[in-house]
């Protein structure tokens, strides 16, 4: 052999042999975990119980507050056995977006399907060593009551949607995916050529350039068939899916090398209220005396305190939804425009017609939708969140009526409301057609009324339950029983009781 292609063939050689070589390292350069940087200011929100519309609205306040702080790590310290998957994919993509400050999930003891998912959004995830994560697969609620997998279009998205936030967080998209499919096996494969040590699936060694690269080496024991992949805190760190075991918030921040001590940021007086004013009895509450307010305001018109008591009633309702995360300018909208039309049918073309109708399925509408995060139920679970807003409405409406008829019957003799009603005039100039000539009635003594019980009068203005009627060349201010009455309508005195004259339309 020739000098020349003798030296060619051992540098040919040298190369092979050194590519393996330069291969594991590479990949033992890769394996090894990532050093956190220093911080400056870390605050660290705390999630506990189910993921919930409500509660992703509270963390993206708490996250604003970290923002203007100038944070530059922010920690989300999950103890959750999950909830809503909607909530759970926003919170972990706004996680997984977040460019001002590095986001670490850290689980002290449990983060399991909702909670894993938004796990999967954060830079870095730090355990407890007895802490588990995992078990994301989705359920849903059946016609009988018992909870269910759900079916595979749903699980097929949702691998899609966490396989997405693992890759994007350099985490093993195999791994996560067999968090929501129980029937994934998870492979720790190497590749012949290079070395390289991965966790596969079978699709994804199938859907490789080179299928026969990848040489299994034994199954993943936790994503066996029919077991969700659930871990505990060291496994997860040797299976890549997490950074880091610690003790507790003092190891947090040495491993972070804070400056300073974690800030808690705790709810407020804002969360508080936005918690209770979601409490079905607290919205009971707020709708009875919001309805009754505005009964006030029809039967006395005018800016007065049933409109503003009303006004504010539906603003803290309506108020409580938007931050509760369950209501927008929609439902907002809906509600506006159920108000005005009843406003047309009380002022403009009294009586109730369709403007009227549609004012109160508006307004039910509106109510209804402002309680939930769907506009069309299509799962038990949801149709029991749509029976318990309306039950709430209709319990509501019932106490209305109840209270509005004691209204409309005690109107005039109510403190405080007493002062809204109409009242009659104390001098007539003429006895009116129903009064007594010659002796007086001692019925009538110290009473100035021109009516009597039984008299027939024509409305001179809408009664809403107040107005003026005249009757013959009389005009006497009258209060209903509670009903609206038209313009021009004829009415019938029931009761004369000092100086209240109660009427009733007749045909």
């Amino acid at each position: 052999m020739k000098p020349r292609v003798a030296r060619l063939v051992t540098v040919l050689s040298a190369v092979c042999l050194m590519l393996p070589a330069a291969g594991l390292a590479a990949d033992a350069e890769q394996e090894q975990p990532k050093q956190p940087k220093d911080f400056s200011e870390g605050v660290l929100i705390a999630i506990d119980g189910m993921i919930t519309p409500m509660l992703e609205q509270y963390v993206y306040r708490k996250l604003e507050v970290a923002k203007q702080r100038g944070a530059d790590l922010v920690i989300l310290e999950i103890d959750s056995p999950g909830g809503l998957v909607d909530a759970s994919l926003n919170l972990a993509g706004r996680l997984r977006d977040l460019d001002w400050a590095q986001t670490v999930v850290y689980v002290p003891r449990r983060a399991l399907s909702g909670a894993t998912i938004i796990a999967l959004g954060a830079d870095e995830i730090v355990m407890r060593k007895a802490a588990t994560i995992g078990d994301a697969g989705p359920i849903f609620q059946g016609e009988d009551a018992q909870f269910r997998h759900a079916p595979e279009k749903i699980r097929s998205m949702l691998a899609r949607e966490v396989r997405d936030l693992a890759e994007a967080a350099g985490r093993p998209p195999a791994l996560a995916e067999a968090m929501v499919d129980m029937d994934l096996v998870v492979y720790r494969v190497k590749n012949r050529q290079t070395g390289e040590i991965r966790y596969m699936a079978q699709h994804e060694i199938d859907a490789a350039i080179a299928p026969g690269d990848w040489e299994k080496l034994q199954p993943v024991p936790e994503s066996r068939e029919g077991k969700f992949l659930t871990v505990s805190g060291p496994r997860a760190v040797e299976l890549g899916l997490a950074e880091a075991v610690v003790t507790g918030r003092e190891s947090l921040e040495q491993r972070y090398h804070l400056d300073d001590r974690l800030l808690v940021l705790e709810p407020t007086a804002v969360d508080t209220a936005v918690y209770i004013l979601n409490l079905p009895v607290v919205t009971g509450l707020l709708f009875i005396i919001g309805l009754v307010a505005l009964y006030v305001e029809f039967s006395a018109p005018g800016i007065s305190i049933g409109g503003l008591l009303a006004l504010l009633c539906f603003a803290l309702f309506f108020w409580s939804r938007v931050l509760g995360g369950t209501a927008g300018w929609l439902e907002v909208m809906l509600f506006v425009t159920g108000v005005v039309f009843l406003l047309v049918e009380v002022f403009v073309i009294p009586g109730f017609g369709v403007a009227g109708l549609s004012g109160v399925l508006l307004l039910l509408a509106s109510l209804v939708l402002a309680g939930q995060t769907f506009v069309v139920p299509k799962s038990i679970p949801q149709i029991v969140s749509v029976a318990q807003s309306l039950l709430v409405v209709l319990i509501s409406g019932g106490v209305v009526l109840v209270a509005v008829a004691v209204l409309s019957y005690y109107f005039g003799d109510i403190p405080v409301l007493n002062r809204l009603a109409l009242k009659p005039p104390e001098d007539a100039a003429q006895p009116g057609p129903g009064a007594h000539h010659g002796a007086p009635n001692p019925a009538d003594l110290g009473r100035n009324i021109p009516v009597d019980v039984g008299d027939i009068g024509i409305a001179d203005s809408p009664l809403r339950p107040a107005g003026k009627v005249r009757f013959g060349e009389e005009y006497v201010d009258v209060v209903t029983e509670g009903t609206l009455v038209a313009k021009g309508s004829r009415v019938k005195v029931l009761r004369v009781s000092g100086n209240r004259v109660v009427v009733r339309e007749v045909g």
